[in-house]
């Protein structure tokens, strides 16, 4: 019940971020679905104009979100991690590193939290 409950609240933020970011970066998102990732919060299939995002990234702040979304709208023009998507990034998003940063300091799922949990 719960998964389901944070899987709505992802949809409808997400539903709500990418069409205003579609129109700044010039992109259009065909497809965009959540699943379970282990290891990304995100990953892009440019060819198809296809985004994937994290579920977990339904327990972060907004900011984060946007910037995991946005960040992969960039790779259907930008490949890779190189100096075109960090330009390009700097220039929509000029504080993508510190939301980055933001998203980064907790681990993807509460199962990787080991004796940093409760009790653990």
């Amino acid at each position: 019940f719960l998964y389901r409950w944070y899987r709505g609240r992802l949809r409808h933020l997400v539903s709500e971020i990418i069409p205003p970011w579609e129109g700044r970066l010039g992109v259009e998102v065909k497809e965009w679905r959540i699943r379970r990732m282990k290891t990304k919060w995100g990953s892009c299939n440019s060819a198809a104009g296809r985004i994937w995002l994290n579920s977990e990234l339904a327990k972060k702040s907004v900011r984060c979100v946007e910037y995991v979304a946005v960040h992969e709208m960039v790779h259907l023009t930008q490949r890779g991690h190189g100096t075109g998507f960090e330009d390009t990034m700097d220039e929509v998003m000029p504080d993508w590193r510190r939301r980055a940063d933001e998203l980064n300091r907790t681990p993807l799922a509460d199962e990787y939290w080991g004796a940093n949990r409760a009790g653990g």
